[in-house]
């Protein structure tokens, strides 16, 4: 006789990517929102690069710094004005494509988007170099926005994680600043990177335990806690900062630095080669983090069991998941992977702690995970836009730009924005995010 399994069975994984059929209703209505942002974009663009087009050459070094690639890229020289004629109709012409989309009630692809934004940002760079007398080096553009996208992408990743499971996580802030500090502390104390690193992770995973306590323990608004963390820790932060660390710098803000590790052959193709392959420990760690969460979630058991619960945790209390405890664990989780992005300011960029470095990063990252759609390869993509764009911002200024500085800084704001109200679209997150768990 065979015997038959009378345990409950797990729950069918539930994605917030697959909406159910009133979720159907919804995306089935025409959509304008995203064509008519396209329609924006491209007309400003027009209007730009036709009517103000600056004329002269545009010049693309392709070349790395360390001049280590196995090939050369010859300089690429365009005529500014023609090129910014023809980036400005195709602009147009993909603004018109995208109706389409809005008419046949379907979704916009994810590559129609990604197009539309690497020929938004051409014709940015071309009109803004143009005739100034600088090469436009392209390579350095690149690293540099992957270097300040790195925080974004851990504290994005962390925010996954932590949404995915049932916990609106708004303290992705409060775990990058301290993870920034303690780190900055623990490596100059001891003059190990490595300590560096976990001081960091703890120090998120810190923040993550009053976030967990009071929203999961104490079901208080989870999103009220995280806006008071972000104040205490920057407050916290700023105290000892000044009371402590001023004075003692050498000893207690003055940690080593990581250095670049270059994949030997990997690290000689041009472009590639620096943007990926010659970077520091931290980068790599980003790299494997990234692949992790999303198998993570998609293919394994934890990924089954988080997902559950951040959708329905009731359906995974009745099988036997512990809704709370699982919330918790995750959510320190999120935290330790916030908080390394907290250490790449300190010991893989700046060298040091100083006031509200993070500079409203862990909001943005925050934008990253709604513009991801709570997915980590998405939210990935999305961190890289917002980090390339404030990379632009800070390249285009010594190259004598005609934009005004103060609005290049305003740059990686007006994306966010303009990203997170218009391409995102309709889009439904974790249904239990937010909501309190109390076990009947």
């Amino acid at each position: 006789m065979t015997a038959v399994d009378t345990r409950p069975a797990e729950p069918g994984p539930v994605d917030p990517d697959q909406p159910s059929a009133s979720a159907d209703a919804l995306l089935a209505r025409r959509s304008w929102k995203s064509p008519i942002l396209f329609g924006v974009f491209a007309i400003l663009l027009f209007i730009l690069l036709v009517p103000f087009g600056r004329g002269g050459k545009a010049i693309f070094d392709f070349t790395s710094t360390s001049q280590k690639d196995a090939y050369q890229i010859p300089l690429l020289t365009l005529d500014s004005h023609l090129t910014e004629i023809i980036t400005a109709i195709i602009l147009v012409l993909m603004a018109a494509g995208s109706a389409y989309f809005a008419v046949k009630r379907r979704k916009m692809p994810l590559w129609y988007v990604i197009v539309f934004t690497v020929i938004v940002v051409f014709g940015f760079l071309v009109w803004t170099s143009a005739d100034t007398g600088h090469n436009l080096t392209i390579t350095s553009l690149l690293v540099g926005g992957l270097g300040l996208s790195a925080p974004l992408i851990f504290g994005g990743l962390g925010g996954v994680i932590s949404e995915r499971v049932g916990v609106t996580n708004v303290a992705i802030e409060a775990q990058l600043l301290f993870g920034a500090f303690l780190s900055a502390v623990a490596a100059s104390l001891t003059q190990n990177l490595f300590v560096g690193i976990i001081a960091a992770m703890v120090a998120g995973v810190l923040v993550s335990f009053v976030l967990g306590a009071f929203s999961i323990k104490y079901a208080v608004n989870q999103v009220i806690v995280g806006i008071v963390l972000n104040v205490l820790v920057l407050g916290l932060t700023t105290f000892l900062y000044e009371q402590v660390l001023v004075g003692n710098a050498s000893v207690l803000n003055a940690p080593p630095q990581l250095t670049v590790i270059n994949i030997p052959l990997l690290s000689e193709i041009p472009i590639i080669g620096p943007l990926l392959f010659s970077q520091t420990i931290i980068v790599y760690i980003m790299y494997v983090a990234v692949a992790a969460v999303f198998i993570g979630l998609y293919r394994t058991r934890w990924g089954l069991r988080l997902r559950a619960v951040g959708e329905h945790p009731q359906a995974a209390d009745t099988v036997g998941i512990n809704v709370a405890r699982t919330r918790f664990w995750n959510v320190a989780l999120a935290g330790a992977v916030a908080g390394l992005g907290g250490a790449f300011y300190t010991i893989g960029s700046v060298g040091s702690f100083s006031q509200d470095m993070t500079n409203g990063a862990g909001y943005i990252a925050l934008a990253a995970v709604i513009l991801g759609r709570w997915d980590p390869v998405r939210v990935t993509l999305a961190a890289l836009l917002f980090g390339f764009a404030e990379n632009i911002g800070l390249a285009a200024g010594p190259m004598g730009s005609a934009v005004p500085n103060d609005f290049l800084l305003m740059l990686p704001y007006l994306v966010t924005i303009f990203a997170v109200a218009g391409v995102v679209g309709r889009v439904r997150g974790p249904a239990a995010a937010g909501r309190p768990y109390i076990k009947s």
